[in-house]
């Protein structure tokens, strides 16, 4: 049995919400049906609705059941910028460098096929969003559709200055947009409290299953949908509602969430005192509890992935594999690092499950991986001559 250290990729489901997933399949009827077995699947998904609103300090009416996070940001992003389309043109989308593909892909594609005016605000050395750089990006707001930004990176685990940001776009009458999927289960989140427009979260980050989301949408909000059809929920998002998904993410949030910031710092301290020139990325103090990561100079982040995965170890890259190409993690490349940094990246996440046994595995296997990998990158970059 593999060592499992990628939850920030999958937390595995919960047993309680396995079982409750399977227990709520037995439900019978549509949600949206008028009749007794409609309205007793009702009762079951709106009972898991507001569960999943406690959890996220909000309204259950604010709670936009969604197939995942990506659905989420995508439904924010786009159907936030259409809306203020509607009422006059507003092209420009502000967003730090360094986000999550859903959105960068999402607003990308904006630009691409609508119009669209990408902001892209810099990060500085921990992968923190500049805020001196967002506020001039706010100064003349009156072409701004939105600002749409991380919680807290998915890659480097920083945690960014939430209540700054949205304090700057509220200043600039601006809508704002969090992707809090990564952040969702490892820090507090209070959507009211935090004064955003729009959340996204993700239910099989925090233990539930994959295929069920949410996106918090702030009661006087609109937005357009992406999908029409019934208009199920506040005709943004339509199609029959997953009674059993949303009630195994209800169960999830409302089981014991450990920060996991021990096991995390004895993942940093090991890896320091085991590979003495590995460096630690993102903010060291403000930062996921889950979360280490980690570059380690002459070596390829796949190379260690695929040694660690053979001593049975899973753990994950910095890196982004498009249409087969494996690229620098454009997080890392947004932070200053080179091309050559960002290819020795290694993150490592912790969660419900992991033991002190997994990490001693983990700083075990790690020595060995990294010298081989230490040597392949070597040998690759070693000129040879070729033969006449």
């Amino acid at each position: 049995m593999s060592v499992y250290l990628d939850h920030a990729a999958t937390t595995p489901a919960r047993p309680e919400a396995v079982a409750a997933y399977a227990a709520a399949l037995a439900t019978v009827g549509n949600p949206s049906s008028v009749h007794a077995a409609g309205r007793a699947a009702s009762r079951v998904l709106e009972d898991a609705r507001e569960r999943v609103a406690r959890s996220l300090g909000c309204d259950p009416v604010e709670v936009v059941l969604t197939s995942g996070g990506t659905e989420s940001v995508n439904l924010a992003v786009k159907g936030l910028w259409w809306a203020r389309q509607a009422e006059r043109a507003r092209p420009r989308i502000v967003v730090p460098r360094g986000e999550h593909h859903a959105t960068v892909d999402a607003v990308e594609w904006l630009e691409r096929t609508e119009g669209a005016v990408v902001d892209w605000v810099p990060l500085d050395g921990d992968g923190r969003v500049r805020l001196d750089a967002l506020a001039e990006a706010l100064r003349d707001p009156d072409d701004v559709a939105l600002v749409t930004f991380l919680w807290a990176n998915n890659e480097v685990g920083t945690v960014q200055p939430v209540a700054e940001v949205v304090a700057l776009a509220d200043r600039a009458g601006v809508p704002v947009h969090a992707d809090a999927v990564a952040a969702y289960g490892q820090v507090p989140v209070d959507f009211v409290a935090s004064g955003l427009t729009a959340l996204s979260v993700s239910a099989h980050k925090v233990g539930g299953t994959v295929g069920t989301g949410a996106l918090v949408l702030s009661r006087r909000t609109t937005v357009e949908a992406l999908v029409h059809g019934g208009g199920q929920q506040r005709k943004v998002r339509s199609g029959t509602q997953d009674v059993a998904g949303a009630v195994a993410f209800a169960t999830a949030v409302e089981l014991p969430h450990e920060p996991g910031s021990r096991l995390r710092d004895r993942i940093v301290a090991g890896v320091r005192e085991l590979v003495p020139t590995a460096v630690l990325r993102g903010d060291p103090v403000d930062r996921l509890p889950g979360n280490a990561h980690f570059t380690f100079p002459g070596c390829e982040g796949d190379s260690l992935l695929f040694l660690l995965d053979a001593a049975g170890v899973c753990v994950s890259t910095g890196s982004a594999c498009q249409a087969g190409v494996t690229e620098p993690s454009h997080v890392l490349l947004a932070m200053g690092l080179t091309e050559d940094e960002a290819r020795g990246a290694l993150r490592i996440t912790v969660g419900h499950d992991t033991t002190d046994a997994d990490v001693d595995a983990f700083l075990a296997a790690l020595p060995e991986a990294v010298e081989r990998a230490g040597r392949a990158g070597l040998a690759a970059r070693t000129p040879t001559l070729g033969r006449r």
